[in-house]
């Protein structure tokens, strides 16, 4: 079993909030606070590009039409419970399962569809057109996300041709089972969590870690992945297999089979935690209408020093991927950080191409490692405490570079509400 992350001091504690912002404290279900800039705040001058729909087609040439490696064969199959979990939590256009509240589902997926439909015109439009112009077509396909949280989506936006994607946080994917033990009031209360959770990220671009405990390693239905799906829907690609793993001691994948699930605690057997933790891991394989298959996976995993450097796997199985482009945002600045230095190292030596907000690797690591940056918005100084240590090295960099607008949130904003943007790449020798 992993760990959960405890640091002593509660001021401490309230910072370290793998990918999720811990400045805000938790609010009401029905509205994000209104004191969290949305996310469609842009520099002053930029502007936002046309709304459209996602124009998503088959890929039939060049680099991206060489097929992802194949699925390793083994592992018990829950592709159907994910074709559940897309109709009832993600609202996808799947038909729903028999014997659920027709009126309850409707009335769920009124308002998730409505989040999906403002997030898709209003952050990932402008957003994916930027990222269409700045993200080099060479890059490795194989992509790392630490502090991710539930964020699948900017993955997406960011990498729409990754071959695999792997995001990592102190959240569980979540026991995929649990859709089929809810009913009535247990049922609503578990959609409206997602719900809330849903709206928030979307609409503010990171999520509450003091949240996110509740929702997904408390949760009653399996959030964090229901928030992969989400994101996968709103990007128009469809799931073709669900399965859930554990690291090996080498770092290989091994896939959870039959006797395995069996033996797992069923819903009305064990408290959400503890099953969420069984099933912390999950592979997700998708693709576009008639394209190749892509890979999701999503790992459970403490990123300190100390959790890394007592149980290995998990590094080992990130280094056994070579070179990779990386992406982080709303990570606590937790890579400024003495005791995530393994983390950080592990991206400097890795990484080829990286986007990031602030809470990434500061110039002051990524330069010596050859590393050179280009920023977009602006930013004076962190909004948290949390980032104190490198907010010079940033402010300095971004003062150094050309002035160059920004028209969508990206993770944090800076203390004064300012969204930015950093892109770390390799100097070419």
């Amino acid at each position: 079993m992993l760990r959960l992350f405890l640091l002593a001091a509660p001021a401490v504690m309230a910072v370290a909030c793998h990918g999720n912002d811990p400045a805000r404290a938790r609010a009401a279900a029905s509205n994000a606070p209104q004191t969290t800039p949305p996310a469609v705040a842009g520099t002053p001058g930029a502007k936002l590009t046309e709304v459209r729909s996602p124009d998503i087609k088959p890929d039939t040439k060049g680099e991206s039409a060489r097929p992802a490696d194949p699925p390793t064969a083994g592992g018990h199959d829950f592709t159907a419970e994910a074709r559940a979990l897309i109709s009832v939590g993600a609202c996808g256009d799947l038909p729903p399962p028999e014997g659920f509240d027709t009126r309850l589902l409707a009335g769920h997926c009124d308002v998730i569809k409505q989040a999906q439909r403002d997030y898709l015109a209003q952050w990932v439009s402008p957003a994916r057109s930027f990222f269409a112009e700045h993200v080099p077509r060479d890059i490795p396909r194989k992509v790392v996300y630490p502090f991710a949280g539930g964020d699948l989506s900017t993955a997406l936006t960011v990498f729409p041709d990754a071959d695999e994607i792997t995001t990592l946080s102190l959240e569980p994917a979540g026991d995929p089972r649990d859709l089929a033990h809810l009913k009535g009031g247990e049922l609503d209360r578990a959609l409206k969590k997602v719900q809330y959770e849903l709206k928030f990220l979307y609409r503010v671009n990171f999520s509450n870690t003091i949240n996110m405990i509740d929702a997904m390693r408390e949760g009653s239905l399996p959030t964090q992945l229901i928030f992969g799906l989400s994101a996968l829907k709103i990007h128009g690609y469809e799931v073709v297999g669900l399965r859930y793993f554990r690291i090996e001691p080498n770092g290989a994948i091994h896939y959870l089979d039959d006797a395995e699930v069996a033996a797992a605690p069923t819903p009305d057997k064990a408290r959400p935690n503890v099953r969420n933790r069984i099933f912390a891991n999950a592979e997700v394989q998708f693709r576009r209408p008639g394209g190749r298959v892509q890979v999701y996976r999503h790992i459970q995993q403490n990123l300190d020093n100390e959790h890394l450097k007592a149980d290995p796997r998990v590094l080992k199985h990130l280094e056994a991927k070579g070179t990779i482009a990386g992406m982080t945002k709303a990570a606590s600045y937790l890579l400024s950080w003495d005791s995530f230095s393994v983390m950080r190292d592990y991206l400097t030596s890795h990484v080829t191409w990286m986007v990031s907000d602030a809470t990434g690797v500061a110039p002051k690591w990524g330069k010596p490692a050859g590393f050179e940056y280009e920023t977009y918005g602006v930013f004076v100084g962190p909004h948290i405490q949390a980032g104190g240590s490198v907010a010079r090295d940033w402010r300095v960099e971004f003062e150094a570079e050309p002035r160059r607008d920004l028209a969508f949130r990206f993770g944090y904003y800076d203390k004064h509400n300012a969204n930015h943007l950093v892109i770390m790449r390799k100097k070419k020798a």
